[in-house]
């Protein structure tokens, strides 16, 4: 079911904020932190607010609940995509900005389970803004520009998701420890950091999907 209370779909009430030094800033740059160290569930509210020396209540002046602060953090973590400066060559404009999407959910994996999340923050729907004006400037538009943006949104995120963090070479041992059962896979090289750099195999399906 749709999430219909996102931060970013609500009316926020009119009141006044509690003063410096705690802002709702300071709660995302905090939270951002606790994620990076712990993932998602090391984000509490009570360890959220130890951070500041203050009661957990003391943040709900700034932000309503845990999902709140997680759709900030999601958010902002896109500011450090940054926005490519425009070149003659719209596909490696769309490269660039793509690049950096990538790099920031590999620095922060916590981000890719967030997907599903409305993701409707202005740093993302600035960039979301700058790859459709990309694409419309090789000509894509109506149904092709909305298929093509929503094939490299699940392209950058599922190749966030899968690219190996730990021993890169555990699950292709897994693969050739039984090759009778696994023979394509065992042959193909499938899984083995040895034969396909991830950093290669991504630039390369990118290629194909911007032709």
């Amino acid at each position: 079911m749709p999430n219909t209370d996102s931060i970013w779909l609500r009316a926020e009430p009119e009141r006044p904020r509690r003063p410096a030094p705690l802002t709702r800033e300071r709660i995302v740059e905090a939270a951002i932190a606790l994620l990076d160290a712990d993932g998602i569930e090391g984000l509490t509210m009570r360890r959220l607010a130890q951070r500041f020396n203050v009661s957990a209540t003391a943040l709900y002046w700034h932000v309503r609940t845990k999902e709140d602060v997680l759709d900030l953090a999601v958010d902002e973590i896109f500011r450090d995509v940054g926005l490519p400066e425009v070149t003659a060559d719209w596909r490696a404009d769309v490269r660039a900005l793509i690049w950096g999407w990538r790099d920031a959910m590999l620095h922060h994996p916590w981000s890719v389970t967030l997907i599903g999340r409305p993701a409707l923050g202005p740093n993302v729907l600035a960039r979301t803004e700058f790859l459709q004006t990309t694409l419309m400037r090789g000509g894509l538009t109506g149904h092709a520009l909305a298929v093509t943006t929503r094939l490299l949104a699940n392209y950058v995120i599922g190749a966030a998701a899968t690219t190996p963090v730990a021993d890169p070479g555990q699950a292709r041992r897994h693969i050739t420890a039984d090759p009778a059962a696994y023979p394509t896979l065992t042959a193909s090289g499938h899984l083995d950091p040895d034969q396909w750099d991830d950093d290669d195999l991504f630039a390369s399906g990118l290629n194909v999907l911007l032709g």
